[in-house]
């Protein structure tokens, strides 16, 4: 009899790419964000949006190049089809709101809040993301990639599938997240908390050794040189 064939395990994909039309309008940013605003197919360039407060915000197939974004604060805001460079989102506070299909290349986030928020087809590349808080959100083929995570947080988050690529995640907090094939390669995890949230995730060998002391104090085992 034939040997059974196997099936070779299809490598992850990188997330979708936004999509724009071939040329974008030029935001007004001088006319400030309002509750149920719509923007659509807008290039906002180094322009500044810091501290405003709206609700239900909408944008769709818009750039933000190097945009001033700190102390922003949305609810229910909704980004598709969204480009953020070089932009600065640090201390802004973002509740209930979703990113699909979304790239976020090289930004500042420190300290930034996305909370009970959705993300799909979302890449977070090369930002600084110290601080950053992502509690009970919920991510679906989301990949950060080369991003400094030091002490973020996703405690409850459901993390299902994502992965975590070169990433420094020092002291980040997972408690009670969702995990199951979440994926971390070349990462640094030392002193992650809730670590027995990582229960079904896939942790390359190398990052393993990262976590050594922290499931080893998890489990009540005192390591001696």
């Amino acid at each position: 009899m034939p040997a059974p064939r196997t099936r070779t395990p299809r490598p992850p994909r990188d997330p979708v790419a936004p999509k724009f039309p071939a040329e974008l309008a030029s935001a007004r940013p001088a006319d400030g964000l309002a509750d149920d605003g719509v923007f659509l197919s807008l290039e906002f360039g180094q322009d500044d949006l810091s501290g405003q407060v709206a609700e239900a915000v909408e944008f769709e197939r818009c750039r933000f190049d190097g945009t001033r974004l700190s102390g922003l604060s949305l609810r229910r805001g909704q980004f598709s089809d969204v480009e953020f460079k070089n932009a600065d989102l640090a201390g802004s506070r973002l509740a209930d709101s979703a990113l699909v299909n979304a790239a976020v290349l090289q930004c500042r986030l420190t300290g930034s809040v996305w909370t009970d928020s959705g993300f799909r087809e979302v890449l977070f590349d090369g930002c600084r993301s110290d601080l950053a808080s992502f509690r009970f959100s919920r991510f679906r083929n989301v990949v950060f990639r080369g991003c400094n995570l030091v002490e973020a947080n996703f405690q409850g988050a459901d993390l299902t599938g994502a992965r975590f690529e070169d990433c420094r995640l020092e002291g980040a907090q997972f408690s009670g997240a969702k995990m199951a094939g979440t994926r971390f390669s070349r990462c640094d995890l030392w002193g992650v908390s809730g670590v027995e949230s990582l229960r079904g995730s896939v942790v390359s060998s190398a990052d393993a050794q990262s976590l050594l002391h922290t499931l080893a104090s998890a489990l009540g085992i005192k390591v001696e040189d």
